[in-house]
């Protein structure tokens, strides 16, 4: 059975550190480092859309169909503004995900941080146009959302911790350089009719 893959916004990773070595050297603390291309930086995460899209029909008791709210999603991702490329630096590691992943703590920018409070706000904005009540509940609720915490953690997941229960860890700071913004599995999105 062929999995559907997730969408979000992210922002690539184009470098990180002075070499391929400052990036291998995070072996030390991390289990299944990932490889260098395609770390992202997520900056909002929609999940499975067609389980977006079942989550608001059933909020809404169907008054929002499954594919109003896939094409109206659809639309409202395709149009969101891009943001530019930028650096940050990271000097330690984290663990998220309940334990089960490693991630570089990224110091980013002011726009950043901004751009990435904007996105939490147009995701409102079309919740609204979806006909959600209670937006700020159905956003922690939603499975393909998966929201779990109140705040954002700029990140960049790189492997699984090596210990449980462990972390912070300080590193070796990195500069990071990332790549503008885009639509991850952009090209399994449905094509929107013209009409």
């Amino acid at each position: 059975m062929q999995t559907i893959p997730r969408i979000t916004v992210e922002a690539p990773v184009l470098s990180i550190g002075s070499g391929p070595s400052d990036y291998e050297e995070l072996g030390g603390h991390v289990d299944a480092l990932r490889r260098r291309q395609g770390l992202h930086l997520t900056l909002l995460h929609i999940g499975v859309l067609p389980e977006f899209a079942q989550d608001v029909a059933d909020w809404t008791k169907g008054v929002t169909s499954t594919a109003a709210a896939t094409r109206r999603t659809v639309a409202w991702l395709l149009a969101l503004p891009v943001l530019e490329v930028f650096s940050g630096s990271a000097e330690r590691l984290i663990v998220l995900g309940g334990g089960s992943v490693c991630g570089l703590e990224v110091v980013v920018p002011e726009r950043v941080r901004d751009y990435q409070v904007s996105l939490v706000q147009a995701l409102h904005e079309l919740l609204d146009e979806l006909l959600v009540d209670n937006v700020d509940d159905f956003i922690l609720s939603s499975r393909a959302l998966g929201f779990r915490f109140p705040h954002w953690t700029p990140h960049i997941a790189v492997g699984r911790p090596q210990t449980r229960g462990g972390g912070p860890w300080e590193i070796k700071p990195l500069a990071i350089d990332f790549g503008e913004s885009r639509i991850r599995n952009r090209r399994f999105l449905p094509v929107l009719d013209a009409g």
